[in-house]
């Protein structure tokens, strides 16, 4: 007759859980001798074949997690969490069935520090807002834990391109809130100071600040052009001007624009966002003279190569300037699962369980992760659970324990092939199409008497960029490393003119070419 509660050794039952899915490190165990029933084994070892870490006890209190894994954002010089808290998910379309305070209060226990919401996203800034009064974290009330405040870092977003209302939207620049303050990127800020730290109408506390505000989704150079009136361009106070140089002023304290009559600090950095187009986020980074620039919020995860990628694009460029890198959209907006791949219209749109046995969350959060240059991964959290299997939060958590780059890129292609066939490979609604490795961009001829040629990056197809080979003829004349492009000054060559013909080839790190068109001289 069997016995229904006998237990057995877990160390005893370790092999067989890495012999279902053939690797061991998505087993976390540290506690010795622990039992477990049959059921329990059932249990562990279907969770072993969807890539579910195992955590010891099964149903532990928070404060028996692991210290977080930290990584320095960047020149903000924070420590900031491998894993972050996205705004989006539940915190902003919530099912009837979940309460969003409750995922933000359970990031705080778990020592994750870094946190995003945006003007755009409904009701996430409020929930926060609620959270935050939970937490003791609203400046003057009494009991204010000013020390809670200045451990996380706080980020929202304004889509306001121009600083100023009143000017007619073309096709591609729009300005767009879900504020009816009709104040521009002024009142998108305050916005969000009163939602999460002040009474939601408009008022907010003296102390409340956000830690960064990103400028969001930039999509093209139309934008970029937008933004950085005011500083590329004389400021008129009568006149208007793009957001970028708004944000400076209530970042230094300043009010050269008219706008901050207070002269008010209420942000500490300044940064942006996009999914879209990596060649328009570098224009960005290049035109960034004063060094604004603190933050980018980027989509990257293991799809990122079959379209116009950022990982060997915009990525290396941010790196190359010491800008923070927050990766999202890691799962693909919930569209390496159960998600239509489109942006999310309500809360049906929440995914609300944990990966898939096909495709287990864990190795695609070690993927973003991993990318050079990626300090955090903000992820957006539909469901959470006292039972550790069933809690994005804590599985997202236990995955971001992760080293920079501690996967090999043998490992890295493993993971590729994995999530190609998702959606027959058409996960990133959101990102631009994939075009191939490019030649260089904007190629100048000058000279009299000697020549000169210029020319701007070319853009990455499924390798790094390597160098530049700069022809006369069939003649090979000069070989032009690549690095990272971080300001508008091109890539240069210099030599004695000759007649005849010249082009520029550019060959990335897997043996690919593209060549320039020729050019006479």
């Amino acid at each position: 007759m069997p016995v229904r509660n006998r237990t057995l050794d877990f160390s005893t039952l370790l092999p067989y859980l890495v012999l279902l899915v053939g690797r061991t490190p998505i087993i976390n165990v540290t506690m010795k001798n622990q039992t477990v029933s049959r059921r329990q084994f059932v249990k562990l070892s279907a969770a072993a074949a969807a890539g579910l870490t195992i955590l010891p006890g099964f149903r532990f209190g928070l404060d028996q997690l692991p210290a977080p894994m930290t990584r320095t954002l960047g020149k903000t010089g924070f420590e900031v969490t491998t894993l972050g808290l996205g705004g989006q998910a539940s915190l902003q379309w919530t099912p009837p069935d979940v309460d969003p305070v409750t995922i933000i209060l359970k990031a705080f226990k778990m020592g994750i520090n870094y946190y995003d919401t945006s003007n755009l996203y409904q009701g996430s800034q409020l929930n926060y807002g609620k959270a935050f009064r939970h937490l003791n974290l609203i400046p003057g009330e009494p009991g204010y834990d000013k020390k809670l405040r200045e451990s996380i870092f706080l980020t929202t977003k304004t889509h306001i391109r121009w600083a100023k209302p009143g000017v007619e939207d073309t096709d591609e620049v729009r300005d767009r809130t879900q504020g009816d303050h009709g104040e521009g990127t002024v009142g998108d800020l305050k916005r969000s100071l009163s939602q999460m730290f002040g009474d939601g109408q408009g008022s907010y506390p003296e102390g409340a600040y956000v830690d960064m505000v990103l400028m969001h989704a930039l999509n093209n150079i139309a934008e970029v052009d937008v933004l950085y009136k005011g500083l590329e361009t004389p400021i008129d106070p009568e006149g208007n001007f793009g957001t970028m140089v708004v944000l400076k002023d209530y970042r230094d304290g300043t009010n050269l624009t008219g706008l901050n009559p207070k002269k008010e600090k209420l942000i500490r950095h300044i940064g942006f966002s996009g999914h879209l187009n990596s060649p328009a986020m570098i224009n960005m980074i290049q035109r960034d003279k004063w060094d604004l620039l603190d933050g980018m919020l980027v989509a990257i995860n293991s799809n990122d190569k079959l379209y116009l990628n950022h990982q060997y694009n915009v990525i290396p460029v941010a790196e190359a300037k010491n800008i923070g890198i927050i990766a999202m959209k890691v799962f693909s907006d919930g569209a390496m699962y159960s998600k239509y791949a489109a942006w999310t219209r309500d809360h049906n749109g929440v995914v609300r369980t944990v990966g898939t046995r096909e495709i287990p969350s864990k190795p695609l959060i070690e993927y973003a992760l991993s990318t050079p240059g990626i300090h955090t991964a903000i992820i957006g959290i539909g469901q959470i659970s006292d039972d550790n299997l069933k809690c994005q939060l804590v599985q997202n958590y236990y995955a971001a324990q992760i080293k920079s780059g501690s996967l090999t890129e043998e490992r890295r292609l493993e993971i590729e092939k994995s999530t190609a066939h998702v959606k027959e490979g058409k996960t990133n609604y959101f990102q631009s199409p994939y075009e191939g490795l490019t030649p260089p961009q904007n190629i100048q001829v000058m000279g009299d008497k000697e020549l000169e040629i210029t020319w701007n990056t070319a853009y990455a197809a499924d390798a790094p960029l390597s160098h530049y080979e700069v022809f006369h003829g069939e003649e090979l004349v000069a070989t032009v490393l690549h690095t990272p492009q971080t300001t508008t000054a091109p890539f240069r060559y210099k030599g004695t003119k000759k007649e005849g013909s010249y082009k520029v080839v550019t060959i990335d790190k897997g043996g690919k070419r593209a060549e320039s068109e020729v050019m006479k001289v």
